[in-house]
């Protein structure tokens, strides 16, 4: 087993890896007491059964830089294979600057290829490389040093086994034309825009019900407030407030510090100091924001007409062309989309792309009555009128 410390060391192994079509990457992180992931391991593995294909990366190793790793994510002729990538490619792009391409994502490739919604990188070894994992280290804090062999076991294998399911899933994809797909569906994780969560837009990850824009001027201010503070601090968000309290400071409207003192939400450390200086001026920012400027909440499924009758003939189209495709429901449609189609909205994502190939145009059909379903025993057809 072999743990680069070096950034020659590294920069060998990348170079290596350059001469394969693929490497397989994971990593380990600590999340729960900063706001920006701390990367503590990087897995690594090439299509070789050879001495040093699979390898751990210390980035804490004193002295070490990444950028040959980077430069080897930025590498056109080499797939990068992730499972679940987000969080992995978001610490890349934050530490990094790099996304890595071109991308592959066997959770969205299993999905794709008939294993279901979300499915697990336990269950893809299990199914597809016919192997188990010892997960026993999965919880352990990352940081500390020396890893124990129990954890450099469970790190590797991460990588090791991802060999066998890209391959297979790579090929399955290839022969059923539906590589295509994954690589629309990749379009997200390859954006630079879904890692950067700019300070303005940041209220619009706080679920309310209240339309009052007054009211939403002031969550809008206290979670700018919390994610610039939380950022330049790099402590969690919920470490500044929680937004279950931040919801009832906008309710509220704490005027001073006394009034911060009589929250039943509100941690401790949030009812003094700078924290609550910037609360009290994030309330007081909301208040006063012109009712031009309030923000203003989504309303427009409100005025919808659905259809019921048609939104549930479209459910049952769903599950019938889920079924026949081997494709998980929830990748093509989701609830809401298909109440909008029924409602005669006929610009979603559901009606692009392969999403209109593998069901969208047969639900247009459908809403248009050239369509039928019909039940044959435990199965649905779907015929021509």
């Amino acid at each position: 087993m072999i743990t680069i410390t070096t950034t020659e060391a590294l920069a060998a192994f990348c170079e290596t890896a350059k001469q394969f079509p693929y490497v397989t990457v994971d990593t380990e992180f600590l999340r729960e007491r900063t706001y920006y992931s701390k990367l503590c391991l990087v897995q690594l593995a090439v299509p070789s059964e050879v001495e040093g294909s699979a390898v751990l990366l210390d980035p804490l190793a004193k002295g070490i830089s990444l950028d040959p790793l980077y430069d080897l994510m930025r590498d056109e002729t080499v797939v990068k294979v992730f499972h679940a990538a987000r969080q992995d490619i978001e610490i890349f792009f934050i530490e990094g600057g790099v996304i890595p391409t071109p991308l592959f994502d066997t959770q969205v490739a299993a999905m794709v290829a008939g294993f279901g919604e979300q499915v697990g990188y336990e269950t893809l070894v299990r199914k597809i490389v016919k192997a188990q994992l010892d997960k026993t280290s999965r919880f352990t804090d990352w940081s500390r040093r020396p890893l124990t062999e129990a954890q450099q076991n469970y790190a590797l294998a991460d990588v090791t086994h991802l060999r066998g399911i890209y391959e297979y899933l790579a090929s399955e994809l290839e022969q059923s034309g539906r590589l295509a797909w994954v690589e629309e569906e990749l379009g997200i994780l390859t954006d630079p825009g879904t890692y950067v969560v700019e300070p303005e837009y940041a209220w619009h990850r706080i679920k309310t019900r209240t339309s009052s824009g007054r009211f939403l001027a002031i969550v809008r201010e206290l979670a700018r407030f919390r994610e610039t503070y939380a950022r330049t601090k790099n402590i969690p968000r919920n470490r500044v407030i929680k937004d279950d309290a931040l919801l009832e400071l906008a309710s509220t409207k704490p005027k001073t510090v006394n009034d911060l003192s009589r929250s039943r939400l509100l941690l401790r450390e949030a009812r003094k100091g700078e924290v609550a200086d910037g609360l009290l001026a994030a309330v007081q920012a909301g208040i006063d924001t012109p009712v031009e400027s309030q923000p203003k909440a989504d309303r427009s499924r409100d005025k919808l007409q659905v259809n019921p009758a048609l939104a549930d003939l479209l459910r049952v189209l769903l599950k019938a062309r889920s079924e026949q495709l081997g494709v998980a429901q929830k990748l093509i449609a989701t609830s809401s989309e298909l109440d909008e189609i029924s409602a005669g909205i006929h610009d979603g994502a559901t009606l692009k792309g392969w999403r209109r190939e593998a069901f969208g145009e047969d639900a247009l059909r459908l809403c248009r009555g050239e369509l039928g379903l019909k039940a044959n025993g435990n199965m649905v057809e779907v015929f021509e009128i």
